[in-house]
């Protein structure tokens, strides 16, 4: 069953939500040298789609308010995960067997469809532990454009000497077994009369570094072959860019465009007992069993279009980086 939480939640809180229930815990069944291989592969294009489209939305001009005017900015990013990523190998692993060659499986941003049968067979301390589950398939055909989604929502406030500040914030909120809260800070500079006659054109230049960072907190149920005590799996987010920016602001249309790099890093701990039950009728109990780390970067070039009609603006951009991303929102701005 699949459980929308809210869209900021996004990609890591309905992969774990929806693939406990259809075979993400086989990847724990797997042996101790093979499970966060599995469980790192599966979950990584989600934590990278989300580190790069937290990096995105934070501006549609590069003229800053004039001090104490402000806007609030809402939109959404969708970043796309390469069809290189939808996919991963099931080869090379010490406990997992596979009956022809090397077989694929999907990764979180792959095909539902795309869930061979897994056998895992392996001996710990002189037991032979041995079992068959379906790996868990992606949820591309459940995300809007098959892209993972990510927050847009922020208040940027005009400071004196051409200074912009910009917020994002959101106490932990959700569901009784899902909740996440994020927080990013923005500081835009306008550098437009550095270049001297430029001031008098409709031509503005910005340089903007942004922090995102972002919490999860997933309460992990018994089921199937598993049966959990305290289980959690906590997701924790960071996401920071600096970019050049330039802008063309006419009375009705903005274009506006920039230059940077995003980058960022994540982690997934996963907490608590798990007794895991073989095919064999062997059990085994393990104890905090996942703690993996996840990082992202890439150059990113962005190009977008403002229309403006008074104090409401639509806006639209596309960023050119590792995971391609579109934003695209409404503002409501004053001065």
């Amino acid at each position: 069953m699949k459980k929308y939480i809210l869209i900021f939640i996004g990609i890591v809180a309905i992969s774990i939500n929806t693939k406990a229930q259809d075979g993400f815990e086989g990847y724990l069944l797997a042996g101790d040298a093979d499970r966060s291989k599995l469980t790192e592969a599966y979950i990584n294009p989600a934590m990278k789609g989300l580190i790069y489209g937290m990096n995105s939305g934070w501006y549609h001009t590069a003229k800053v308010h004039k001090t104490f005017g402000f806007d609030i900015s809402i939109g959404v990013n969708a970043s796309f995960i390469p069809s290189t990523d939808e996919i991963f190998t099931l080869s090379g692993l010490t406990s997992i067997n596979q009956p022809t060659g090397s077989i694929t499986a999907a990764t979180v941003g792959g095909s539902e469809n795309t869930s061979p049968l897994t056998t895992v067979n392996f001996v710990e301390n002189g037991v032979t532990y041995s079992t068959t589950f379906n790996a868990p398939g992606g949820i591309k055909e459940s995300l809007p454009l098959n892209a993972v989604p990510a927050p847009a929502v922020q208040v940027s406030l005009g400071l004196p000497a051409k200074f912009e500040v910009s917020v994002r914030y959101l106490p932990k909120v959700g569901q009784e077994d899902v909740k996440a809260g994020l927080f990013g800070i923005g500081l835009k500079k306008e550098i437009t009369d550095w270049f001297g006659p430029l001031g008098k054109t409709p031509l503005h230049v910005s340089l903007l570094a942004s922090y995102t960072n972002m919490n999860v907190d997933y309460d992990i149920q018994s089921s199937g072959s598993i049966t959990t005590n305290n289980g959690l799996a906590a997701f924790k987010l960071n996401a920071y860019t600096f970019q050049a920016i330039a802008s063309l602001n006419f009375p009705i249309i903005n274009i506006y465009g920039g230059l940077g790099y995003g980058s960022g890093n994540s982690s997934l701990s996963m907490t608590g007992d798990y007794t895991l039950n073989y095919n064999n009728l062997q059990s085994r109990t393990i104890s905090n069993p996942l703690d993996s780390n996840f990082n992202a970067g890439s150059f990113r070039t962005t190009a977008g279009v403002r229309l403006s009609l008074a104090f409401f603006k639509i806006f639209a951009d596309y960023t050119l980086q590792e995971y391609n991303t579109l934003n695209a929102g409404i503002a409501f701005s004053i001065r």
